[in-house]
């Protein structure tokens, strides 16, 4: 089965001889739960661009199911949470209207919202549990809220890798434990690939099958149970 996300013997860098990552392989299958950790500037998220396709490599391949990742007929496939996610300002755009953007991803461009779109739509607030604040202003909401209102967003578009770049940033701890529980549920009821970013991992301990640990290159690959102390002693994530 060709793996959802292929890095081969990858390097990159912003600039000539300075690279950012450095011989990376990595697959992930289809249906994984990976979680991605690593010190800030030690790579993680360039290595999620690349997969995205929002880099190329200076050296070696990224794969996005099987297809060069920046032009993969399948990009369409992917649900991203980037860093933060937020509006601008204060609009007053409500729950439906972001999660309705979603449908971007799934090819609507122009024109109001077929049936299927909005059943899309209201299946993905359903599956964040924020059907009784559909209508309300998202900046009403709280962050913990606010972020399930962008991975409702993501689930719009159908995708089959969804990838959480720090999504838990700023949120409190209930929060989290509520955001992972909420993810793992996903995982498992929609068999969609997670790739889920950060350095907060606590909340998504018991759940992830997979981490790997990033410092120019991959220095840990496996189950969190054969990294132990990691979950509790960050020095790992800054060493």
């Amino acid at each position: 089965m060709i793996p959802a996300v292929e890095l081969d013997r990858l390097s990159f860098g912003y600039r000539p001889g300075q690279h950012v990552l450095e011989d990376v392989d990595l697959q992930i299958a289809e249906g994984e739960f990976v979680a991605i950790a690593g010190p800030n500037g030690g790579g993680k998220t360039t290595l999620v661009r690349l997969v995205l396709g929002l880099e190329r490599p200076g050296t070696g391949r990224a794969l996005l199911y099987g297809e060069p990742a920046h032009r993969s007929s399948r990009r369409r496939a992917l649900g991203y949470l980037a860093q933060r996610s937020e509006l601008g300002g204060d609009a007053p755009t409500t729950v439906r209207e972001v999660v309705s953007a979603g449908r971007l991803a799934a090819g609507r461009l122009f024109g109001p919202l077929s049936r299927h779109d909005r059943e899309q739509v209201s299946a993905a607030i359903a599956r964040v549990g924020l059907e009784a604040v559909a209508e309300a202003p998202l900046q009403t909401l709280s962050g913990g809220m606010q972020q399930r209102a962008f991975i409702a967003k993501a689930l719009a578009g159908e995708p089959s890798l969804l990838v959480l770049d720090e999504p838990t940033t700023g949120v409190d701890a209930e929060s989290q434990e509520s955001l992972a529980a909420l993810l793992d549920r996903l995982h498992s009821e929609l068999g969609v690939t997670i790739l889920y970013v950060s350095h907060e991992f606590g909340a998504v301990e018991r759940f992830v099958e997979r981490l790997v640990l990033v410092r120019r290159t991959l220095v840990f690959d496996g189950p969190p149970s054969s990294l132990p102390g990691f979950w509790h002693d960050p020095s790992h994530l800054h060493a």
